[in-house]
């Protein structure tokens, strides 16, 4: 069966209750993805298809979540409804992949850190040793309480789980880490065998190796403990980001990222940062972002989803949340771009500025105190500080569009739906309800009246008054 074709069952379905929370186990987060995001993201590396999650706790949101992360990837869910062993959980999956002829890889939903190339070296074992399963085993550095892989001679024979183990069974080091390949045709048939007959009353997927080493010999991939760990409480999951975190951050600056402080740059495995750029303390890069070479990130900014083109400089504790900066762009310090935000080349947004389902054209400016809403702004613009665009009228939404060359004065509002033409003037302090033509002024100042020596004769009736009450009591 050599360059059989791949699919993979990622075992979803436990609660998690060592977690102690109301939210199943693989909707916990590292680096801004759920645990299940990373074995179906390994799976899906190595050209699996179908990838099918087995659900069972809180099913319907595990699979929303998969399903918005990978919205075109050939996701098959399965239910296990009753937990009754890892066994029963691969039985599970057995409908969604009717039909399929191949060789199935066995993940689980909360083991982050295990690598694709781990996952590649599996599978080419399965191909080049001839047997029905390759499994991968592992050592812990103190004693843990896993299955323990017996061999006889050498091979594999079967796993003894720590709970029906005898002492010397115990004192074995090699562990399994649970992770398998399997034969599709062979894995259906030993599935059928299997027995509750265990301390658990569970089917153990484990059982499997003991009839996959009758008809072959089950080859084995030795990988590090930490990779093939699961998450099972609070404190796993922190070290976990910390291991995955490192492990990002490492290879960023091996390709040419300059980390200010790795150890507190939290950068999502899928996010890109290219080559020459600098991130700074505290700076949170989420999942999807895109950032271009010679880009400078200051302190605390915080990236959802969104793209910053090549040389942009965001100053201290911006937030972008599914934004689009063009190139050569300065954003900050404490600017906020909303989702549907576009910056083109060479935009300026200052301080204390948000923006949300903006289109800002080449080399405009909102420099200070302002916010940008529903609203197409041309090139060359300066937007004054303390301006408002007023786009929602309690109902609906409603567009401001400003032209090319645009200046707006400082402390303006801008009712929409409104459009100032190109090249046009609004004076400072204007409340705009009306479009402006092109190449106009618009003003709705109240006329300024200067009263001269009005201020000494207030103090001076001040001080009378004063007098009349007499001296203050104490």
């Amino acid at each position: 069966m050599a360059n059989s074709p791949l699919a993979a069952v990622v075992l979803c379905a436990g609660k998690g209750t060592r977690m102690k929370s109301d939210r199943a186990k693989v909707l916990h987060s590292v680096l801004g993805l759920p645990l299940a995001a990373y074995p179906v993201r390994r799976a899906l590396g190595l050209g699996a298809q179908p990838v099918v999650p087995v659900v069972g706790h809180q099913a319907q949101a595990v699979e929303a979540s998969l399903r918005g992360l990978f919205p075109h990837a050939p996701l098959r869910f399965a239910l296990q409804a009753e937990q009754r062993g890892t066994g029963h959980a691969v039985m599970a999956a057995r409908e969604a992949l009717a039909g399929f002829d191949g060789r199935i890889l066995i993940l689980y939903g909360d083991t982050p850190l295990l690598r694709e190339e781990t996952l590649r070296a599996l599978v080419a074992a399965h191909e080049a040793g001839g047997g029905p399963l390759a499994m991968i085993s592992t050592e812990a550095p103190t004693p843990m309480p896993y299955g323990r892989v017996l061999r006889e001679g050498g091979r594999v024979v079967r796993i003894v789980e720590e709970k029906d183990a005898t002492p010397e069974q115990r004192a074995v080091r090699e562990l399994n880490a649970g992770i398998y390949s399997v034969d599709a045709g062979f894995l259906w048939r030993a599935l059928a065998e299997l027995k509750p007959q265990n301390v658990q009353g569970e089917y153990y997927l484990t059982d499997v190796v003991e009839l996959a080493a009758r008809h072959g010999e089950v080859a084995t991939v030795r990988a590090e403990f930490a990779e093939t760990a699961g998450v099972n409480d609070r404190v796993d999951l922190a070290d976990c980001t910390r291991v995955l975190q490192a492990r990002v951050n490492r290879a960023l600056m091996g390709a040419g990222v300059t980390l200010v402080d790795p150890a507190t740059a939290y950068i999502a495995e899928d996010a890109e940062v290219g080559q020459d750029s600098e991130v700074g303390p505290l700076v949170s890069i989420g999942p999807g972002c895109r950032v271009g070479p010679r880009v400078v990130i200051e302190q605390g900014c915080v990236l959802t989803r969104s793209r910053v083109g090549e040389g942009t400089h965001l100053k201290p504790y911006s937030v972008l949340e599914e934004a689009d900066v063009g190139p050569a762009c300065h954003v900050g310090p404490f600017s906020r771009l909303r989702p549907a935000t576009e910056l083109a080349e060479g935009v300026h947004i200052g301080n204390f500025v948000e923006t949300k389902k903006a289109r800002i054209g080449k080399g405009s400016k909102a420099n200070h105190l302002t916010y940008l809403g529903d609203a197409r702004i041309g090139a060359g613009v300066n937007v004054g500080a303390g301006t408002i665009t007023c786009n929602y009228d309690g109902v609906q939404k409603h567009e401001t569009v400003l032209g090319d060359g645009v200046f707006i004065g400082s402390d303006t509002q801008l009712v929409a739906p409104v459009t100032v033409g190109e090249g046009a003037y609004v004076g400072a302090g204007t409340t705009l309800t009306r479009s402006v033509p092109p190449g106009s002024l618009a003003l709705s100042r109240a006329p300024q009246e200067v009263r001269e020596g009005w201020a000494e004769r207030k103090r001076a009736r001040l001080k009378a008054l004063e007098a009349k009450a007499g001296p203050k009591k104490p």
